[in-house]
């Protein structure tokens, strides 16, 4: 996929406060007709970006039953960090080991996978990765999560998963939230102009992927 392709299809707007990235998502409408577009670059347009981010600030009850397509990205001097996923809502429903399972491969959000894109190489986990998109899956787990970026981006669910297609695998300890995340919400959090991390919060669970900017 082009590196102008997301940028014709949404923008996302950085502001530093205080040391943390503010994200903004601002979706640009687009003929779903459009023959220009693989599926693929259609499944990735952005919906209900601003309904989610509400929701989680408590702004709006969450009476959608599906799910939104949101967008976080980083800057870490002239690289970019992109992730792309389906984000769906909890109402009141038990996620760990409930609606997602324990010990299985999940999608890590919803309807296709989970697409993260890195601008330049990255180590994550003592293993060099080049610059491109890659599928985002977890292994959640009560005391341990394994967080996995595969080869294949191009996928529904984790229907087409396959672990020979692992570039790295990371073991995490989820860390408990004080504050329910109602829509589950991805997070490029910046340490320095060379080191971040990728995060997924839900439910009261966040889980991060460290990484390096080579």
């Amino acid at each position: 996929m082009k590196n102008t392709l997301l940028a014709l299809l949404s923008a996302t707007l950085l502001f530093s406060c205080g040391g943390e990235n503010k994200q903004e998502n601002i979706e640009v409408p687009v003929e779903a007709g459009s023959e220009e577009l693989s599926n693929l670059e259609k499944e990735h347009l952005l919906e209900r970006a601003s309904y989610a981010d509400s929701v989680n600030a408590g702004l709006a009850e969450d009476t959608f039953k599906g799910s939104a397509r949101r967008e976080a990205s980083g800057s870490f001097g002239d690289a970019i960090v992109t992730v792309n996923y389906g984000s769906p809502g909890k109402r009141g429903r038990v996620i760990w080991n409930g609606l997602v399972s324990y010990d299985q491969v999940w999608v890590s959000g919803s309807h296709w996978a989970t697409a993260v894109t890195f601008s330049e190489d990255v180590v994550i986990n003592e293993v060099e990765v080049a610059a491109g998109m890659y599928g985002f899956f977890t292994i959640p787990g009560r005391e341990e999560w394994t967080l996995i970026l595969n080869k294949n981006y191009d996928q529904h669910l984790a229907d087409a998963y396959e672990e020979s297609e692992d570039v790295v695998r990371v073991n995490v300890k989820p860390v408990e939230l004080d504050q329910e995340v109602q829509r589950l919400t991805y997070g490029v959090e910046k340490v320095s102009d060379t080191e971040g991390a990728i995060s997924l919060s839900w439910d009261q669970i966040k889980v991060s992927m460290p990484f390096i900017i080579k």
